[in-house]
C-alpha cells in the first residue's frame, strides 16, 4: 500500500464491495469504507450476535472496516451514536458526507452484498431482528 490511509484488505471483499459502492452509488472510497465500517458496526451492536459473528466471519476485512469507522466519528457521530438504531447508523453516514439518498442506497447495497456472500437465510433472520432496518433494504 501507498502510506494513505487505505485499508489492509484480505481477499478482496471489502475491496469489492467498496469498489462496488464507488461506482453504483457515486461516493468516493474514504465515504464508501466508512460507510462499510458503519453499517458493519451497527449490524454488530443492533443485531443478533449468534448471527452477526458468523456473517462476519464470512467477510473478510469487515471487522477492520468496523475498527476504522469507529476510531474516526466526530462529534456528529457520536450524537448518533447517542441516538442508536437505524436513525443512529444514518445519522453517522450523513455526518461522513453522505447524503439520505446515498446512505439508503448504500445500505441497500451492503445488505445485498452479504446476502451474495453469506445467503439470504443468514441475512434475512439479521435484518427481521433489527427493528426499522427491513424498510431500507
Amino acid at each position: 500500500m501507498n502510506g494513505t490511509a487505505k485499508l489492509e484488505v484480505h481477499g478482496g471483499v471489502m475491496e469489492e464491495l467498496v469498489a462496488r459502492l464507488v461506482a453504483e452509488v457515486g461516493i468516493d472510497r474514504v465515504a464508501a469504507e466508512k460507510a462499510v465500517g458503519i453499517i458493519f458496526d451497527f449490524l454488530a451492536k443492533e443485531g443478533p450476535a449468534d448471527k452477526v459473528q458468523p456473517l462476519l466471519a464470512k467477510l473478510p476485512g469487515a471487522e477492520a472496516v468496523m475498527r476504522k469507522a469507529a476510531s474516526e466519528d466526530n462529534g456528529g457521530g457520536l450524537m448518533a451514536g447517542a441516538m442508536g438504531g437505524v436513525m443512529g447508523a444514518g445519522m453517522r453516514m450523513m455526518s461522513a458526507g453522505l447524503s439520505m439518498g446515498q446512505v439508503q442506497s448504500v445500505t441497500r447495497a451492503v445488505i445485498a452484498y452479504a446476502r451474495e456472500k453469506a445467503g439470504e437465510d443468514a441475512v434475512g433472520e439479521i435484518v427481521a431482528a433489527i427493528p426499522g432496518l427491513a424498510q431500507f433494504v
